[in-house]
């Protein structure tokens, strides 16, 4: 049994994987300032508060649990803020993850698994896309996540860090037990605000664009269900106890499903009608965004277990329905 530190592991991805971690045997160490993460989502293995710019605290908690690996989820996630507020990115997810990194150097863990993005990628020449494809973010979020992967690059070449990438597609759906789940303040994600104009707990949902080059005119997009996205951490991490050699996956379903999709996946499995209103398109978005995920298929053993947008759409709706009720 292994002890793993796990930066942000309150948050929504972060509080799944620490629960895969633990059903493979782990103790996970949840190391979260709070800023986004969640205190009651922290249910697996220890909780210490900091944040990843503290180094002293950053020393204090490593040496009290002497993790082995570390899985790097601690970030800001909003591409809207980062565009509007780009230091606010370049000191968090960058200044923050290069105290981390030295900090692991210094006490001799010399693996990591870090939560990426294809926000890296920026608009694909093509799709799907896969891992070699040009990585040109068009946002600071993207931006900062490509350079810790490129930091990450440079101290495997100075100070022997193996390490890997895992860039996600649209993370969506709750834990199928219902133990913890999706809770953004503010919610920016597809399916959430879909099921909350479903249930009235807004308005509408607002399709941004319908004259896109897609069967329907509105974007297509690449969901993952969180559970998938943990196991995947899970298996990054044992691949590097094994050897595996540093790089990056692509997580994703391969396939795309559009906003006029998901609507009616929604009214499909809720029996509710989703209000929409029509808006114009959003400066930088993309008409398809959809990844291959062959390379951790051959490489890590990964298969999505929720590949159906029906069930990814169920579990989050459970959870929502679980949240609406307390």
């Amino acid at each position: 049994m292994s002890t793993v530190l796990v930066t942000g592991g309150a948050g929504y991805i972060g509080a799944h994987t620490c629960k895969a971690l633990a059903a493979a045997g782990h103790v996970p160490v949840v190391y979260d300032n709070l800023v986004y993460g969640h205190r009651d989502a922290v249910r697996w293995g220890p909780f210490e508060e900091g944040d990843i710019q503290d180094r002293a605290r950053l020393d204090e908690v490593i040496a009290r649990h002497a993790p082995s690996a570390l899985i790097h989820f601690a970030a800001y996630a909003y591409v809207g803020e980062s565009v509007t507020d780009p230091g606010k990115y370049y000191r968090n997810n960058v200044a923050g993850s290069l105290n981390l990194l030295e900090t692991i150097r210094d006490h001799g863990i010399a693996r990591m698994v870090f939560s990426s993005t294809c926000a890296t990628y920026g608009m694909p020449d093509s799709i799907p896309i896969f891992e070699d494809a040009p990585q040109r973010p068009i946002n600071a979020y993207g931006q900062s996540k490509l350079m810790v992967e490129q930091m990450m690059a440079d101290f495997e070449r100075a100070h022997g860090l193996r390490w890997v990438a895992l860039r996600y597609f649209n993370a969506s759906g709750a834990d199928p037990d219902g133990e913890v789940g999706e809770s953004h303040d503010p919610e920016t994600h597809l399916i959430p605000l879909i099921l909350d104009a479903a249930a009235g707990r807004r308005s509408a949902i607002t399709v941004f664009g319908t004259d896109y080059d897609t069967p329907d005119g509105s974007c297509i997009r690449d969901y993952i269900h969180v559970t998938d996205l943990a196991d995947a951490h899970v298996r990054a991490l044992h691949g590097l106890e094994q050897g595996l050699q540093s790089g990056a996956f692509n997580l994703g379903n391969g396939t795309g499903y559009s906003v006029s999709e998901v609507i009616a996946a929604v009214e499909r499995v809720t029996g509710l009608k989703v209000p929409v209103e029509l808006g114009p398109r959003r400066p930088g978005d993309p008409a398809r965004l959809v990844g291959s995920a062959d390379r951790a298929r051959q490489i890590l053993g990964w298969q999505p277990r929720f590949a159906e947008l029906d069930d990814i759409i169920r579990t989050a709706g459970a959870w929502h329905q679980k949240g609406a009720a307390n």
